[in-house]
């Protein structure tokens, strides 16, 4: 697939990017290089590739599930102006 400059004036419009000529001409090449890449991996036979979400054969370390802080929430409201069942209180805001 090749784009034409006038697809490329096209993009950059759309874009919101302002080109001169040769500016245009260089993104045209670039993209076009682009898509003949694209159409190298397309040429590629993947049936039977099964999909994978990581290039590697990786796992996420994972940590046991278990409390590792005490429980504090009593030194941390003794210091809060207004606690009612556990719970903050604060001062209404909005009528």
């Amino acid at each position: 697939m090749t784009i034409s400059p006038d697809d490329v004036h096209r993009i950059a419009h759309l874009a919101r990017i302002e080109l001169t000529a040769d500016e245009a001409s260089d993104v045209r090449a670039k993209l076009d290089a682009i898509f003949g890449l694209i159409n190298e991996l397309r040429a590629i036979d993947t049936s039977g590739v099964a999909p994978m979400a990581h290039a590697q054969d990786v796992a996420l370390a994972l940590r046991a599930d278990r409390v590792t802080e005490a429980d504090e929430r009593a030194l941390f409201q003794s210091v809060a102006p207004a606690v009612e069942d556990g719970l903050y209180l604060v001062p209404k805001v909005i009528e």
